[in-house]
């Protein structure tokens, strides 16, 4: 088999146009979630902070004082930003909590499994045979 016919039977099969379909979807879920996160959760969240910008903390680890993360960035000093991980793991929590409502809410629309009956396979001629015999000596008796 040549490397094009290889290829296109590759292409052509299901799990690759599926995956490829899923990580378009996907690109496209994660703007929304950014989005939520972005424009909804994170301003009803700075309520409750008291409107600090988790982005702005950070630790200056070459000593010196700075006002804003960029200055520090701008003085080329290494910080260690926790702001940006509270961030992140913000974002995280919010996509593990909108995948879960999604899973939950396709679950209710698939229809259920159906149930196998698991039934006694018929007898074979033999079987058959061998009661017919069974019953005729009963019969004698």
């Amino acid at each position: 088999m040549g490397f094009v016919s290889e290829f296109k039977e590759f292409i052509s099969k299901g799990n690759v146009l599926d995956l490829a379909v899923g990580v378009i979807i996907g690109a496209s879920f994660g703007k929304i979630v950014t989005s939520l996160t972005d424009d909804i959760i994170m301003p009803v969240l700075s309520l409750f902070t008291r409107g600090i910008d988790f982005k702005q903390m950070f630790v200056s680890l070459d000593g010196n004082q700075y006002d804003t993360l960029e200055a520090a960035q701008a003085a080329k000093a290494a910080t260690l930003n926790y702001g940006n991980f509270i961030n992140a793991l913000i974002y995280f929590l919010v996509i593990a909590f909108v995948i879960f409502w999604v899973v939950k809410l396709a679950n209710r629309f698939k229809k259920p499994a159906p149930v196998a009956v698991v039934s006694e396979p018929a007898p074979t001629k033999e079987a058959l045979l061998l009661a017919e015999i069974r019953d005729a000596l009963r019969a004698r008796a």
